[in-house]
């Protein structure tokens, strides 16, 4: 017993170190302001905002509230969640012993030649094992730290999932409410140019206009008449699109504000970009990817030395249950060494394979923060120019319009034909359909930034949503 005792303190000592490196965060090489954002940025980041407080229409928050509880993405990201969880806890069991027990009954007949000679008798045996590896070279600390990091891993790829939900589900609703302008433009413009060619019809039919004027009338209210059916078929694949989202069948999806009634933040700072290494669930996922490869090169490592284990027994043998812990009892304990000699090169070829797996996740961590770089660069840049190029379709709208306002006027006053009215009410109909995609397109960015940026999250549920002025509009 004093042997066994003094095995175990020079395990344990042993067993306070780890072979194979130590992680340490690689250094990133982040620059002090975003490319195209005219400086340095500040520490300020609208990554630091909630999803709720950004996408504040009552009915998109209503949405995306219910594709963050229903959504299939969502499911499947707690799912692999749970999965990796798991597999943690089967690292973590490792460190414990193992206990288990054996049992059996048998019955023999020996034969004369046989010592006791002719005898039949019953055997009765129960055992309690134990079992329990020494983690002396640190592979279970390892594999544990191995799987720890993987888990996390799982963990912000669904934090991941969430954020992109919500920003799919943003720019799947302001594409629908784009569409809905743009249908609404439409049906009003159909409408007009159904009114212009009733006109030049009862012109016609009493003999003040041509059947040139009626038949360009004609043109134009068929070509309006044209874009309807489109915009139809596209709401429905739109509300198709969202319903998939949220993870319940095809239907109806309620609206809330206006395209132009969707707030857009006054400001959208970016924060520093070395932050994006705290808020981005994609750049921390691969960091834990990493950690859990560098984990695995110790593990690689730690084959090459023994594993010490301890096994223990407490039974009993007899023919009889009533003597089968009495007489009968029997015990052991020993302490086992277990190492290779010859593997053929094996073992160095998997400490290589580590390696390089370690490698590659490095480059994955630093290609995933670069890309992150970018998209934050590209949105900051799209989201700048996009207000610009509003404030100028805005303009060409109310130009526009004001064109049509003075040609009618000339017309009724007599001072031109009706084909100047017409030319103004053809070049209002794309003007205004470009303003429609442009504040789309600018609402969209915002969305991306905000996925781009990581952006904050909370494990607090959000406010309940107000309803909609009015109901829900369909």
């Amino acid at each position: 017993m004093r042997r066994i005792a003094a095995v175990l303190a020079l395990a344990a000592g042993v067993s306070g170190c780890a072979v194979g490196p130590d992680y340490k965060r690689p250094v990133l090489p982040a620059p002090e302001g975003f490319y195209g954002s005219g400086g340095p940025a500040p520490e300020a980041s609208l990554a630091d905002a909630k999803w709720w407080d950004v996408f504040s229409d009552p009915a998109l928050r209503s949405l995306i509230d219910e594709a963050l509880r229903n959504g299939y993405d969502v499911r499947l990201a707690a799912a692999r969640v749970e999965e990796a969880r798991a597999r943690y806890g089967i690292a973590r069991s490792q460190y414990f012993p193992e206990a288990g027990y054996s049992a059996g009954v048998s019955r023999a007949h020996n034969g004369v030649y046989q010592t006791p000679a002719d005898v039949t008798g019953n055997s009765i045996n129960v055992s309690g094992l134990l079992s329990w590896e020494i983690d002396v070279w640190g592979r279970v600390r390892r594999l544990n730290e191995q799987a720890r990091a993987q888990y996390l891993a799982s963990e912000e790829g669904r934090r991941g999932v969430e954020l992109s939900l919500v920003a799919d589900v943003a720019t799947a609703y302001f594409d629908l409410r784009a569409l809905d302008a743009e249908l609404e433009i439409a049906r009003r413009t159909r409408d007009t140019f159904q009114d212009t060619y009733d006109l030049f019809g009862r012109r016609l039919a009493g003999g003040a206009a041509s059947a040139l004027e009626t038949a360009r009338a004609e043109v134009l209210l068929a070509n309006a008449s044209a874009l309807i059916p489109g915009l139809e078929q596209r709401i429905v694949e739109r509300e198709n699109q969202i319903t998939l989202l949220l993870g319940r069948p095809p239907g109806p999806v309620p609206r809330g504000s206006s395209l132009t009634e969707q707030a857009l933040p006054p400001a959208v700072p970016p924060g520093l970009p070395s932050a994006l290494l705290l808020k981005r669930p994609d750049v921390r996922a691969a960091e834990q990817e990493l950690i859990a490869a560098n984990a695995d090169i110790g593990v690689a490592r730690a084959a090459f030395y023994p594993t010490l284990s301890l096994t223990g027994l407490l039974g009993g043998v007899s023919p009889n249950l009533n003597d089968l812990f009495a007489a009968g009892r029997t015990w052991s304990i020993g302490a086992g060494l277990l190492g290779p000699l010859f593997a053929g090169g094996s073992l160095i070829a998997q400490e290589r394979v580590a390696r390089a797996r370690f490698e590659a996740a490095l480059a994955t961590y630093e290609q995933t923060f670069t890309r992150a770089l970018g998209e934050v660069s590209t949105d900051l840049v799209a989201i700048e120019k996009l207000a610009a190029e509003e404030a100028e379709r805005t303009r060409a709208v109310n130009a526009a319009r004001e064109s049509v306002r003075l040609a009618t006027r000339r017309y009724e006053s007599g001072f031109s034909a009706y084909f100047e009215v017409l030319d103004a009410l053809q070049q209002l109909l794309p003007a205004e359909t470009a303003l429609v995609v442009t504040r789309r397109d600018r609402l969209a960015a915002l969305a991306s930034f905000y996925r781009a940026l990581g952006g904050g999250w909370s494990d607090v549920p959000p406010p309940p949503p107000s309803p909609p002025p009015g109901g829900a509009e369909k």
